[in-house]
C-alpha cells in the first residue's frame, strides 16, 4: 500500500457500482489512482465498466475528460471486483456507494472493519446519515468519515467531509488532500449535523420555494427562474456570505443596513411543507411541461444538465479567484 505521504498514486476501492460509484471511479482514475470497483452482483460490475467506457470516451471526444491521462489510460486503471476482501486489499482509501439505507451501510462497514488495516480510510458517500450512527462501535472508527459528493459528482466538485466524533484529524487531512488531488473541492464540517451543510441549505431553499408556490405567490416555472436566472447566477461563483459582504460596504455594513428587514421577512416563513397533495400535483404538471417524466426525456435532460455543469466548471477554472 502506498504510504499516506507518498507522491505516487496508490489504490482506491469503490464499493457499489451505481451512478455515484461509477462517478467516483472516474474521478479517482482521472487522478492516476488504480481503482477496484466492487459490487456484490458481478453483472452490475460488468455493466458499470461498459457504461464507464462509453461515458469516458464521450467525454474525451467532447474535451471534457478530467485529468492528464487519456480515456484508455484511465480505463486501464479501473477493474471490476466481486470479492470485498480483494477489493480492499492494499487500498489507501475505500469509498462506499451503496444505497442510502442505514442498516445496509452499517452492515457493510462492519464487514470493512474486519478486513481493514490500520492505515486505510473508510469513507461513506452518504448524503445525510450521521457518522455517529454509521460508524458506531467500529474498531477502526478513527479512520472513518463521510465524504458526501454532490450528484453528479464528476460534474459538481464539492465534497463534504463529515467526521465521526472520534475520527482522527489525520483521516480528515488525508481525505481532504485526496479529494483535491482528483480535482474536487472538499469542505470540512467541524462537527456532524443532520443533513450536513449542503442539504440543510438545499432543503431551506426547497421549503420556501414550495411555500411560495403553495400560497399562490408565484408559478412553479417562474419560481425556478428566480433561482436559475437570479440567485443561481451569483451563487455559481460566490456564496451567500460573500454576497452579503459585496452588496454593501462589507459584512458589518450589510448587517447594519439589512438585518431588520431580513428578520421581518424571516418571521413570515410558514411551517414545514408536506410536499404532497394538490401542490405536489401542480408542481409535477408544471415540471412535466418542460421535461416529461418518462425515462427518455429525463435522461436527455440530465445529459444537457451535465454538459452545462461541465462547461461552467471549465469557465470557473479559467477565472481568477
Amino acid at each position: 500500500m502506498a504510504s499516506p505521504g507518498s507522491s505516487a498514486p496508490g489504490r482506491v476501492a469503490v464499493v457499489g457500482s451505481g451512478l455515484i460509484g461509477r462517478s467516483w471511479a472516474m474521478l479517482f482514475a482521472s487522478g492516476g489512482f488504480r481503482v477496484k470497483l466492487f459490487d456484490i452482483e458481478p453483472r452490475q460490475v460488468t455493466d458499470a465498466l461498459v457504461s464507464l467506457r462509453k461515458e469516458m470516451k464521450t467525454l474525451e471526444l467532447s474535451g471534457y475528460l478530467k485529468g492528464e491521462l487519456g480515456a484508455e489510460e484511465q480505463l486501464s486503471l479501473i477493474s471490476g471486483c466481486s470479492d470485498l476482501r480483494e477489493a480492499v486489499e492494499g487500498a489507501l482509501h475505500v469509498q462506499e456507494c451503496v444505497p442510502e439505507n442505514l442498516e445496509l451501510k452499517r452492515k457493510l462497514f462492519a464487514q470493512l472493519d474486519k478486513i481493514a488495516d490500520d492505515h486505510v480510510v473508510l469513507s461513506s458517500s452518504s448524503s445525510c446519515l450521521l457518522p455517529s450512527k454509521l460508524f458506531a462501535g467500529l474498531v477502526h472508527v478513527k479512520q472513518c468519515l463521510v465524504a458526501h459528493p454532490v450528484n453528479p459528482p464528476y460534474y459538481v466538485p464539492l465534497v463534504e467531509l463529515v467526521p465521526h466524533p472520534e475520527t482522527a484529524p489525520a483521516t480528515v487531512d488525508r481525505t481532504y488532500a485526496l479529494m483535491q488531488r482528483v480535482g474536487q473541492s472538499p469542505v470540512r464540517l467541524l462537527r456532524e449535523v443532520d443533513g450536513f451543510a449542503l442539504n440543510r441549505l438545499q432543503y431551506a431553499v426547497i421549503a420556501e420555494a414550495w411555500r411560495l408556490v403553495e400560497e399562490g405567490v408565484v408559478s412553479p416555472g417562474d419560481l425556478d427562474l428566480v433561482m436559475s436566472d437570479g440567485l443561481g447566477l451569483r451563487y455559481a461563483f460566490i456564496g451567500p456570505l460573500e454576497t452579503m459582504h459585496l452588496n454593501a460596504e462589507g459584512m458589518l455594513s450589510y448587517c447594519d443596513r439589512y438585518s431588520e428587514g431580513m428578520k421581518r421577512v424571516l418571521k413570515t416563513f410558514g411551517p414545514i411543507p408536506e410536499f404532497s397533495g394538490v401542490t405536489a400535483e401542480k408542481v409535477h404538471q408544471a415540471m412535466c411541461v418542460k421535461v416529461p417524466d418518462d425515462a427518455e426525456h429525463l435522461a436527455a435532460r440530465r445529459v444537457w444538465r451535465d454538459g452545462c455543469l461541465m462547461r461552467l466548471a471549465q469557465l470557473k477554472r479559467q477565472l481568477p479567484q
